[in-house]
Parts: C-alpha cells; structure tokens; sequence
C-alpha cells in the first residue's frame, strides 16, 4: 500500500488515531501487524531519543518507511519530539511526510517565532505539522503534569504558527509505568471548541482505557504511546528468558516482544476506535 499521510488518517478517521513509538525495527514491524490485525491506520513515530539511540535518523527511518510501504492498511511515519531543525529538514529530505516540532522549552514569543518558520518551510514541501504549547509532563525529567493549555492561548497561538495540529498539556506525563494520570476532561472539551486544528494527547501510557476513550469524545484525535509499549515488549522478553534460561537465538525472545506490542497496539486501538 502507498504511504499514508498523516494529515489524511487525520481528517479520514471517524475516531482517535493511535501513533506509537518505534524504537526498534521490531517495533515497527510489530505496530503495523497489530494495526493490521483490527484493519485500522496507524501512525509510527520516531523520535529524537531514538535517532540518538541508532547513531543516525537515515536507518531507522527508511526501515520505517519501508514497512509502511508494505502495510495491508494505511500507515504513516512521523518524526516525534524534533528540537532541531536540522533534523526536521533531514526527515523531510528521507521522505517522512509529518514531524513534530518542539520548541515548548524556549519563552512563548521565541518558540512561536521557530515553530513559525519551520512551518513554513514545512508546508512549503507539502509537509504536515503538529506543535506543543503548555509543557506536558515527564519529558526530560523536568516538567510537571500540572501543566495545563489555555484554550485562547492555544488558539493564538495555532493562528500565528499556522500549524496543523497542537499537541496539549491536560494531565498526561510522559514515560509513566502505571496507569493513574488525571486528565482534564473539560478542558480537552473547551480546546477542541477553540481551536481549528486536531488535538494531540502526548504521554497517553498513564491513561487508564476508560479516559482514553472520554478524552477521544471530548475531542483528543491523535494519541501517542510509547512507554505501555516498551513495557510489553520487555516484560515479554523477560518472561521467555525466565522460563528457558538456555536459549541463545535472540530471533525466539525478541519475537516474544514483537508479539506482546502487536497484541497491545490492537487492543490500543480498539479502545481509541471506542
């Protein structure tokens, strides 16, 4: 199947669109075999974290695109979480057809000019663009779940970037192990009344299902999972490897790992399809 623009599942999709991390290939193999499982689109993402992890954005990403290319359902690959410029621009010139950029660190009037410019410069190769405003929690150890998305100031501030989605602060923290975050769901409600553009919910491994799918009523259209995932994958590595403390071939543990995060991105989604 072609690759799938995000922008497209986006406004396609009668429900939340669930957009999971890729880590490793598995991962992404994995991801597309779950989506596939319920015949629903998906969304792989790859972060800045990741492209650390592999030494480069160039491998993990043409593997990515290539198992979106031979998905049985749509499928679009995303680069997650991009402080730097330069890596947006590479992802854009490897054929990744979506990226975050973060620039919710710098004060509000520097972050709208950045996330301005490189909007533009998005848009200008067909590019589409989600944005953050209000510090969701978690991410990098130093923000707070507390933090909350005003709904004026995300209105203005989707005016001034000319963004395509906005990715907001109503409870969630990132990297959560547990699944207790308290959303705002009247919040969620008021920003999705405000603004224009879809709603992204980050940190969504701390949501219990029943919240998740209230927060996708209330107006939540993307959401992204990567920690539930990770702790799928290796408790089920760990599971295997408990049990035959023998076993050398990494292809038995690791294919253990692929199938618990298939198994969750299905069931995942079903919750988002509500």
């Amino acid at each position: 199947m072609p690759l799938a623009g995000i922008g497209d599942i986006v406004r396609e999709s009668p429900a939340g669109v669930g957009a999971f991390n890729v880590i490793q290939l598995e991962h992404a193999t994995a991801i597309v075999a779950g989506a596939e499982a319920l015949g629903l689109p998906v969304v792989l993402q790859i972060s800045e974290n990741c492209v650390r992890y592999h030494g480069a954005l160039e491998p993990i990403a043409l593997a990515s695109l290539a198992v979106a290319r031979r998905a049985e359902v749509p499928v679009a690959v995303h680069l997650d979480h991009a402080t730097d410029r330069t890596l947006v621009e590479e992802a854009v010139t490897l054929g990744i057809g979506s990226v975050m950029y973060d620039a919710s660190a710098l004060p509000d009037e520097a972050n709208v000019a950045a996330t301005a410019e490189v909007t533009a410069w998005c848009h200008e190769r067909g590019v589409w663009v989600e944005a953050e405003l209000g510090e969701v929690g978690g991410k990098d150890g130093v923000h707070a779940p507390g933090a909350r998305t005003k709904p004026h100031e995300a209105a203005d501030y989707v005016a001034r970037t000319g963004v395509d989605a906005l990715a907001v602060a109503v409870g969630t923290s990132h990297a959560m192990t547990t699944k207790d975050a308290v959303l705002d769901l009247g919040l969620i409600g008021e920003l999705r009344a405000a603004l224009p553009v879809p709603l992204v919910l980050h940190g969504s491994s701390g949501v219990p299902d029943e919240i998740l799918r209230e927060a996708v009523r209330q107006g939540m259209k993307k959401v992204n999972i990567a920690t539930h995932l990770n702790k799928a994958f290796t408790g089920a590595i760990r599971d295997y490897l408990d049990h035959d403390g023998k076993v050398v071939d990494p292809r038995k543990y690791v294919k253990a790992g692929r199938d618990a995060v298939s198994r969750e991105v299905s069931h995942l989604l079903g919750v988002l399809a509500g």
